[in-house]
């Protein structure tokens, strides 16, 4: 039971939902959020760790992981270097750095969608592509753009 481990093994940590976590958390493999963690949520740059907010869960703070999932809420940036998935009751308050999105209709963000490159370089947002984009039209033509179905 406790003698050699199988580094194969992967490792689940749950935040159930009776459960209050204060401070931040460092982790590889799964982590599972039932509940309410109050800071930063950590996990290695380029591996396979992945991060889940279920529905009930809530997040205060900061996320850097690689593959991060949220059906919840959360309370500050998500920066991924791999993939964010935004299922349809995901509500984010904050920026999302991410290198490959998937968002559900009914989910949110109030921030920034910002796309990064694997090496980490940062590409222009959403909303800077719309300012560069309207730099090149006119005034009518921006009027336009701007009166669209969102």
């Amino acid at each position: 039971m406790f003698g050699k481990k199988n580094r194969d093994e992967a490792g689940v940590t749950l935040v159930a939902t009776n459960c209050e976590l204060v401070g931040d958390i460092h982790f590889n493999d799964q982590l599972l959020i039932n509940g309410v963690v109050k800071g930063n949520i950590y996990a290695q740059s380029g591996s396979k760790a992945t991060v889940t907010v279920s529905e009930k869960g809530r997040v205060r703070g900061e996320i850097r992981v690689p593959n991060v999932i949220v059906n919840g809420k959360v309370f500050g940036d998500i920066n991924s270097d791999r993939h964010v998935e935004l299922a349809a009751k995901a509500e984010v308050k904050g920026n999302v750095y991410y290198n490959f999105i998937e968002m559900v209709m009914g989910s949110w963000v109030d921030g920034h969608l910002v796309h990064i490159r694997h090496n980490g370089n940062e590409v222009k947002s959403t909303e800077d592509k719309q300012k560069d984009s309207d730099d090149l039209k006119g005034p009518s033509q921006v009027a336009a753009l701007n009166t669209g179905v969102q």
